[in-house]
């Protein structure tokens, strides 16, 4: 299974969708949006980026979340991506002072 295919089902099924409903929501066409989101979760196809960024936002996730290997890393750019815009520069601030003491 790609990360791709396992990232979609994981945060697919972390929403509470059916691939049926998030594909809808993505905006597939009801009559082909199960078998649709089925392949890209069996890792048969990928969408484009424009689908790929609509099924992002409907689940709430960055895109990059899609691609990225690392289990720990995936989890932690879903939480970074779900602080509050007024607090998010602080926190990416926190986390460049962390980074930044250990590289030192």
């Amino acid at each position: 299974m790609s990360v791709f295919a396992k990232r979609m089902k994981e945060a697919r099924l972390r929403a509470g969708l059916s691939q049926e409903k998030l594909g809808v929501l993505a905006g597939i066409d009801e009559m082909s949006s199960s078998a649709r989101m089925n392949q890209y979760e069996r890792g048969k196809h990928e969408p484009d980026f424009s689908l790929v960024e609509r099924v992002a936002k409907v689940l709430d996730v960055p895109e990059c979340y899609f691609y990225c290997k690392d289990d720990d890393v995936a989890l932690v750019l879903v939480q970074m991506h779900q602080v509050p815009a007024g607090q998010k520069q602080e926190m990416i601030g926190a986390v460049r002072r962390v980074l930044a003491d250990w590289s030192a």
